[in-house]
């Protein structure tokens, strides 16, 4: 029972500037969910439900609706990769620093005892 308490309250301990482990997978969560439904508009609006709005556009001769279908929902994909891929480092960024700058204080207080 003191295990399943321990490990509950690290857990959810702050971490030096305030985000705890459960913040951490939100905000993961929330950028990963927010990411797959731009990729749902862009792939499934842009190609399937405006496609007849969209094929008034033309680009290099060919429908900007069918472009979206064909090529464009993957230029959007690619680049929502590296939105998250940039976004991941600056969270874990956050989220590490402050778990070394909490192992730091341990290791100097420890060398000084």
């Amino acid at each position: 029972m003191n295990d399943q308490k321990s490990e509950s309250e690290n857990s959810s301990s702050s971490l030096g500037s305030g985000m705890t482990r459960q913040e951490y997978w939100k905000k993961n969560i929330t950028c990963v969910l927010s990411l797959l439904a731009v990729w749902f508009v862009v792939s499934y609006g842009c190609g399937i439900l405006f496609v007849e709005q969209m094929n008034k556009i033309s680009i290099g001769g060919a429908q900007f609706g069918f472009w979206m279908a064909q090529q464009g929902s993957i230029y959007v994909f690619v680049v929502l990769i590296f939105v998250y891929v940039r976004f991941m480092n600056r969270l874990d960024r956050e989220f590490t620093g402050t778990c070394q700058n909490e192992e730091k204080v341990q290791t100097e207080g420890e060398e000084q005892s």
